[in-house]
């Protein structure tokens, strides 16, 4: 039976894939994904055969591997962070139905929760929710009700694609809303370019934050009622005790 990885890259950088990834792109026969992050991995298989398409292109992209995989061709499918949150996974297995059965494996990765939260410090020790501030695919209505739910039960929050050329003000208008039912004074932070040269972090204020400048490469960190800054880090305790 044919086989297709979906491969979570992790951030992009070797340090930042693991073993599983690592032998998944070396087994593929042909690479797929979103142009930016084969171009991550371009240099550690440059003779391998590749097939990217930009933004917006998902579907074309999944329908092509699924394609390629068919025709015997070993093909991983590349997604930055994990496969499966917010990635490829989950449209593959919806497509894979009109072809003929595939070995499909998911190759979890290091997603940008993850990654940010580990540069910033702890900011994600206890409960905490994912939500995405991208509206190409949620309503803004969905997403709205998902902010007040979380900031309501004083989750921890990241925040995936805070902003962007035509989303710019989406930032601030989420932090509006949690504005609703948390303190300005909340410690957030955010992170950019997590693994890439380019990499950096900032720590502020929820009030602060409405107002930071941040774009599609950056993950925003929101704390809970009980998360302080520890020389300089972010930090939400667990609970434990210390007595």
């Amino acid at each position: 039976m044919s086989k297709l990885f979906v491969i979570g890259i992790g951030p992009g950088n070797p340090e930042g894939m693991t073993i599983a990834c690592r032998a998944a792109l070396e087994q593929s026969d042909v690479l797929v994904g979103y142009t930016v992050y084969i171009d991550l991995i371009r240099p550690l298989h440059p003779k391998k055969a590749v097939f990217a398409t930009p933004m917006m292109g998902e579907v074309a992209r999944c329908k092509n591997a699924l394609m390629l995989a068919a025709q015997g061709k070993t093909v991983g499918v590349v997604c930055s962070g994990d496969a499966g949150v917010y990635g490829m996974a989950s449209l593959i297995f919806e497509l894979a139905q009109e072809y003929p059965p595939l070995d499909i494996e998911i190759v979890p990765g290091v997603t940008a929760a993850l990654g940010g939260a580990a540069l910033l410090g702890a900011p994600l020790s206890c409960d905490f929710a994912v939500v995405s501030l991208s509206d190409l695919l949620t309503p803004w209505a969905a997403i709205e009700k998902r902010l007040v739910c979380a900031s309501m039960a004083d989750f921890c929050m990241a925040l995936y694609n805070p902003a962007s050329k035509k989303r710019a003000d989406y930032l601030e208008k989420a932090c509006g809303i949690v504005l609703r039912h948390k303190a300005p004074d909340t410690i957030c932070g955010f992170a950019r370019n997590i693994g890439r040269a380019e990499e950096c972090t900032e720590t502020l204020s929820l009030a602060e934050l409405k107002n930071a400048k941040v774009d599609m490469f950056t993950t925003v960190f929101i704390g809970n009622s009980q998360t302080k800054l520890i020389q300089g880090r972010m930090i939400t305790p667990r609970g434990y005790r210390l007595d």
